[in-house]
């Protein structure tokens, strides 16, 4: 099992939209598609509470660029993602890094 770490940096007043738009859209649309998040969590104290950081399970790269492609290029999330920024860009830029579990870590 590999994680991916994504760190949402949003436009300052705009995570209040990116959440929405996670539990009510994201979610759904990741459910039907297969993919697998390991937990989400905001800044309580640090460097900013703009961001949105969460981990995702995949069983191998391959599987990844498979799943996380069909999800980019469906038509819902383009929709969805284009009507949830009427008001504006919500993120500002995102940054994501994949992760290997060490022979002692509590996570597979």
């Amino acid at each position: 099992m590999i994680y991916e770490r994504r760190l949402y940096r949003c436009i300052p007043g705009r995570l209040p939209a990116l959440l929405a738009r996670f539990e009510q859209t994201t979610l759904p649309l990741w459910q039907r598609h297969g993919i697998r998040p390991a937990g989400f969590w905001t800044t309580l104290v640090g460097e900013s509470n703009h961001d949105l950081l969460y981990l995702l399970a995949w069983e191998s790269m391959a599987e990844r660029e498979r799943v996380w492609s069909a999800f980019m290029a469906d038509p819902e999330w383009v929709q969805k993602r284009t009507e949830s920024e009427r008001d504006g860009p919500i993120v500002a830029n995102v940054t994501n890094e994949f992760l290997l579990p060490t022979a002692f870590s509590t996570v597979r």
